[in-house]
């Protein structure tokens, strides 16, 4: 589903450049649900930006689903993310003036589906997430729950083979994010690869595989248990 090799990036500014990845080799399987973590300032969140086609890289290469990602204009961007990618964000990312359905028919809107059958579809995305009730309500009158509900029923509509979570569970308790993840599962189970970007252990423990970033690359790879190392780093200063 996903394979870098030697994925470097870095900003610049007039006075300074901050290479942030620092060659990074990942292979992640179709099916595979895995959780990133890190440090502030370990990487994260610009990987996570590179795998969704949000940010591009400097050197090295990017597969995804065999496909090469390479630098492409945003329009032709959009369109690879709307096909292959669904997003799943802390904040939610709702649109305060839609209802919860039109939020999920968003992604549909883009792929020219009309009116009628973008609702249809959005209403048995809600359903199945235990929401068809509160289709008509608008994020406001949401729980946090719910509307992170409302973001996994987006993000899976459009029939994306890849979700990539940027701290999914982190504006909610700790039961509303048990919850969140057990979704996540059930839909990993179905065969829909899951990425997560999180801080938390116990959620990460939820995942079957964890890559932790230090300072640019890979310091850790664990998967079932078992764990391999890529640099002797320490991370005991790691949330």
């Amino acid at each position: 589903m996903i394979s870098l090799k030697n994925i470097h990036k870095s900003y610049h500014t007039d006075s300074t450049s901050l290479h942030v990845l620092k060659g990074i080799d990942l292979d992640i399987e179709p099916g595979e649900f895995v959780s990133i973590m890190g440090s502030s300032g370990s990487g994260k969140s610009t990987l996570l930006n590179v795998l969704g086609i949000l940010d591009n890289y400097d050197e090295g290469s990017y597969h995804l689903n065999g496909r090469i990602i390479g630098p492409m204009n945003e329009t032709k961007a959009a369109a690879l993310r709307n096909e292959m990618i669904g997003f799943v964000f802390q904040s939610f990312n709702l649109i305060s003036f839609k209802n919860a359905m039109e939020n999920v028919a968003l992604p549909l809107y883009y792929q020219k589906v009309n009116r009628k059958q973008r609702n249809r579809i959005a209403m048995e995305y809600l359903e199945r997430l235990g929401l068809k009730e509160w289709a008509h309500h608008h994020p406001s009158e949401l729980s946090g729950g719910q509307k992170q509900r409302v973001a996994i029923a987006r993000a899976l509509i459009s029939g994306a083979k890849l979700i990539l979570a940027d701290e999914p569970t982190g504006a909610l308790d700790s039961q509303t994010s048990y919850e969140v993840m057990e979704i996540l599962k059930e839909i990993n189970r179905q065969g829909i690869t899951i990425l997560i970007v999180t801080h938390e252990h116990d959620i990460a423990a939820m995942t079957s595989r964890i890559i932790r970033l230090n300072d640019g690359v890979i310091a850790e790879n664990i998967r079932n248990g078992d764990v391999q190392k890529i640099k002797n780093l320490s991370f005991a200063s790691n949330p």
